[in-house]
């Protein structure tokens, strides 16, 4: 899991993950948005690779590569214990804030019944 938080810690890793969700693409489209060569593109697809976050398939002179997303599933249930802890801890926050308004918010003045309205 440590390859696939390392890949996932830098922008240009996750923006070429989340183009290969889209569908297959090649180094070339990988590399585009970025302006970058061929060369830093294919480090940034092997620490994918290493990662087991993508496949790369050589077709002909052609690098082709394809997502694999169950390392992201093993990491997304690592982050969803965190996930469901702060959202408990914000809970508590939540209640404690609302305690502390009823606590300081002054009661609304009752109004007195007219005598003989008792009726």
């Amino acid at each position: 899991m440590d390859q696939v938080f390392h890949a996932l810690g830098d922008a240009t890793r996750r923006h070429m993950l989340r183009d290969l969700a889209g569908g297959e693409r090649t180094v070339s489209q990988l590399a585009e948005p970025f302006a970058m060569s061929l060369a830093a593109a294919s480090k940034h697809i092997k620490a994918l690779e290493n990662a087991g976050l993508i496949r790369r398939e050589v077709r002909g002179r052609t690098h082709v590569c394809r997502l694999e997303a169950g390392p992201l599933a093993s990491a997304h249930e690592w982050l969803s214990f965190y996930e469901r802890f702060w959202s408990s801890r914000l809970d508590v926050l939540e209640q404690l804030l609302r305690d502390e308004i009823a606590r300081k918010s002054p009661s609304p003045p009752t109004t007195p019944t007219p005598k003989g309205d008792d009726k």
